[in-house]
């Protein structure tokens, strides 16, 4: 099995972070100013690229250590 690239699934989920925020950031509820909708799209985009980006990683690593060849 090949391994994921890890700076690439940082930067999938750095854009679905960004989707997700702009799509929350059109509720007609939301009553936030802009610099709280600036900070929401942000967070939400760091939080979901370090999630993905952390995932690769993890995956990367239970992969190696199952496959490695038996000393």
């Amino acid at each position: 099995m090949r391994e994921w690239n890890t700076i690439r699934a940082t930067a999938y989920g750095g854009a679905i972070g960004l989707a997700a925020a702009v799509f929350k950031s059109f509720a007609p509820w939301s009553d936030m100013q802009s610099g709280a909708i600036a900070k929401e799209l942000i967070g939400a985009t760091l939080a979901f690229a370090l999630l993905c980006g952390v995932a690769a990683a993890l995956r990367n690593f239970i992969l190696r250590r199952l496959t490695r060849p038996e000393l």
